[in-house]
Order: structure tokens, then C-alpha cells, then sequence
């Protein structure tokens, strides 16, 4: 007998706390404020100095920034999340409970995933279509210096 799961509702309240745990957390907070400055903010600041000052051209790229940012196809929240746990891996190194639900997050997604491919395999093959077939892994050989360059002499 294979064991049930719990019901959606109650692994959807579990996993929200999980995720707003890791997103409301000081540090993390302050790494993705400084992430959004890197990739939006300089844009905004950008434009009010341009009003400000009446700098036309510092108002121009602004302002075709912010459009492009407002454009549903840009990558600019991904790429400013992935800034902010980078950023929190570098500056708060020994944040052991964060980093652990960051970790714990990322192999959710990775058995996740893996069990999406193993179904849509086995779907595959119940279909009769062709399945390709991953190779396992080569084993990795230490690399070492070869035996016919002779060793070094310091003098």
C-alpha cells in the first residue's frame, strides 16, 4: 500500500509558510531591495534626477528602461530573485536556517521535476513513442600531471 498524501489544502498552507518564511526574512529582504536598485531602482532615481535637473537624455534611457521593464516578456524578476540569493549566500554566509530552506526548496523542485520526466516517460512508452534514453554519468578522473613532463627544480 502506498502511503497518502496529506490533503492540497493543507500541503498548500505548509508550503506558503515555508516560502513566506524565506521571503520575509530581514536579510533576504535587504539583499533583494539591494538587487532590485541593481537592476530597476537606478532607472526610477534615474528619472526623477532627470525631471529634477532637466537632464533630457538621463530622463530618455530612464524612461525606455521603465518600458521595458513593464513589457511581460522580460526576465527582470528572475533575474533580480537570482541576484538576491546570490547576494545572500555572499553577505550572510552563516545564515544556516535560511540557506537551509533555500536548500530544502531547491531539491522540492529537483525530485519534482525528476518525477514529472519519470511520468511523462512511462507515458511515452505507454503510447508507443520513442523515448530517449539518458546515458548514466561518466565517472570523473583526477587529473593529474603527466608522467613524461619531469618535475620542477627550484632555484
Amino acid at each position: 500500500m502506498s502511503q497518502q498524501k496529506p490533503p492540497l489544502g493543507t500541503r498548500l498552507v505548509k508550503t506558503l509558510k515555508a516560502v513566506g518564511r524565506f521571503l520575509l526574512n530581514p536579510r533576504f529582504m535587504l539583499c533583494f531591495g539591494i538587487a532590485w536598485m541593481i537592476t530597476n531602482g537606478w532607472s526610477y532615481v534615474a528619472f526623477v534626477l532627470g525631471n529634477a535637473f532637466d537632464i533630457g537624455w538621463l530622463k530618455y534611457i530612464a524612461t525606455g528602461y521603465m518600458a521595458l521593464l513593464w513589457l511581460p516578456f522580460t526576465p527582470e524578476k528572475i533575474i533580480t530573485f537570482a541576484i538576491a540569493i546570490l547576494l545572500l549566500k555572499l553577505l550572510f554566509p552563516n545564515d544556516k536556517k535560511t540557506l537551509a530552506v533555500l536548500h530544502n526548496m531547491k531539491l522540492r523542485a529537483k525530485d519534482s521535476f525528476e518525477q514529472y520526466m519519470q511520468k511523462r516517460r512511462a507515458r511515452r512508452i505507454a503510447l508507443g513513442k520513442k523515448v530517449r534514453v539518458r546515458k548514466p554519468p561518466r565517472p570523473v578522473k583526477e587529473r593529474t600531471a603527466p608522467s613524461s613532463v619531469p618535475p620542477r627544480k627550484n632555484a
